[in-house]
């Protein structure tokens, strides 16, 4: 074989073979649940630690090698002409030698005897994290760990599958890849789903809703009141003052009189001029208030919540229907088997002052006042819990059952700031005493966020009825 410097001949080719080359050829493929018989074959595992040791951790490629004939001591190998031609390769970052060869599609060189994998179930909405940006965390792994990681090609699918060289380095990367995904569950991944007690059921509720929403943004005279001091609102007072004084100084004009090339004569007169009003003010409307359409909660998803998920693939999804159906005869006992009635009334903030509000909501009273209610619910919450479906911090809030109705969070239409808000004084003023209405709970819902059925309401992965459902529906 011809001896000579990598930095000379390959500018810098990798001292290792690509750990999941694809014209490797092997034994039946070893999986990570096997990896208790891979010790019992003592003569594979000594050659997995050689080639471990050659090779190392890093990644490496094959580059394309031409080789001419040379007096130096060694040979050329070369097969069906220039088919394939193989070189021994002398790097400056290995103390091994490896063999470097230009490959077509019908010679495929033996490499290796074993190639190792794992799957692991994800989830979609996990890929972008493991993938970093531009790919970064995904290359980090591959190259500290010496793996490839292969993504599906359909997004229906949701498990990544990790390849390496040895069980060793597939399991790291799978450890590797556990912490991206719990540090994105915990900060960066948003809730997917949430256990709902539908409102929207209602069509009388529907109509206060849609009627509220129009009232505020049809209504310019919503925040003139002077009792709002809104920031927002100029007083005119002053504007209208000046105004008059300018029409009545404007009386006066000035006359030009020449009576040679070197004198002209000044001379004051009384010419009436014409007064134009003065343009009123814009009053002001709802967009000065932070104020738009897009903060609104749609009528026809009106709900409570019970608990918010993050349910990131199938599975968790899976286990969480599992979860509400099996507990329904534990509900259902928890309100003692009989109806239950709330009632809304009222305006309050949620996360601000009214002059800042971040959430409006419409608070609950359960009629019967037996807290019937608040124990079917936390049967649910303590259930989910128990399933490990629930975050540590979550597990940890206190329930307060309200009826959201205005949500700076959905802004639409402009960059959302951290803390965004609206003002909410003149609504307040108006609405702060609204009594919405009594309205039966009849179920209660799995729902997934951002999808919708074809009642407008959120995808309902799974529901429990009530007590009263049945006669409701015989009623309607």
């Amino acid at each position: 074989m011809i001896a000579c410097s990598s930095r000379s001949l390959f500018f810098g080719v990798d001292c290792a073979l690509k750990y999941a080359n694809p014209y490797l050829k092997s034994n039946p493929l070893t999986y990570f649940e096997r990896i208790s018989g891979v010790g019992k074959d003592s003569a594979r595992m000594d050659r997995n630690k050689k080639l471990k040791s050659a090779v190392g951790i890093r990644q490496c490629q094959w580059r394309p090698v031409s080789v001419s004939a040379s007096n130096t001591q060694g040979s050329a190998n070369e097969l069906d002409g220039d088919k394939i031609k193989v070189a021994q390769v002398v790097t400056d970052n290995c103390d091994s030698t490896i063999s470097a060869g230009v490959l077509d599609d019908t010679v495929k060189p033996m490499l290796s005897s074993e190639k190792h994998s794992l799957s692991l179930e994800v989830g979609a909405s996990l890929f972008r994290f493991i993938k970093g940006k531009e790919g970064s965390t995904q290359k980090k792994i591959e190259e500290e760990m010496g793996v490839k990681i292969v993504f599906p090609s359909s997004k229906k699918e949701e498990s990544i599958v990790i390849e390496g060289i040895s069980t060793d380095c597939v399991t790291r990367a799978s450890e590797k890849i556990q912490a991206v995904m719990d540090e994105a569950i915990e900060s960066s991944l948003d809730y997917s789903h949430f256990v709902s007690l539908p409102l929207a059921i209602h069509p009388e509720l529907i109509d206060k809703l849609v009627n509220f929403q129009n009232s505020i943004l049809g209504n310019n005279d919503v925040s003139a009141d002077e009792n709002l001091e809104s920031d927002s609102i100029e007083d005119t007072s002053d504007i209208e003052n000046k105004g008059q004084e300018l029409i009545k100084g404007r009386d006066v004009a000035v006359e030009l009189k020449v009576e040679d090339e070197k004198h002209v004569k000044v001379g004051l007169t009384s010419i009436p001029l014409v007064s134009y009003p003065l343009k009123p003010p814009r009053l002001p409307n709802a967009s000065d208030f932070g104020i738009d359409k897009s903060i609104f909660i749609k009528p026809t998803t009106f709900h409570l919540t019970v608990l918010m998920l993050k349910l990131w693939n199938k599975e968790r999804v899976n286990a969480a229907s599992g979860v509400l159906k099996s507990i329904s005869s534990k509900v259902i006992d928890a309100l003692d088997n009989q109806p239950i009635f709330i009632k809304l009334k009222g305006l309050d903030t949620m996360r601000g002052s009214l002059s800042r509000a971040r959430v409006l909501y419409a608070p609950v009273e359960e009629i019967g006042s037996e807290g019937r209610l608040l124990r079917a619910c936390q049967v649910i919450i303590n259930a989910f819990v128990e399933a490990g479906l629930v975050l540590e911090k979550d597990a940890k809030q206190k329930l307060k059952l309200h009826a959201t109705v205005m949500n700076a969070r959905h802004r639409k239409g402009k960059r959302r700031r951290k803390n965004d808000s609206f003002d909410a004084r003149g609504i307040f003023k108006q609405f702060g005493s609204e009594d919405w209405g009594e309205y039966l709970i009849c179920e209660a819902h799995l729902s997934q966020r951002f999808v919708y059925d074809e009642n407008g309401f959120y995808h309902c992965c799974a529901s429990i009825p009530f007590p009263g459902k049945e006669e409701r529906k015989q009623t309607d």
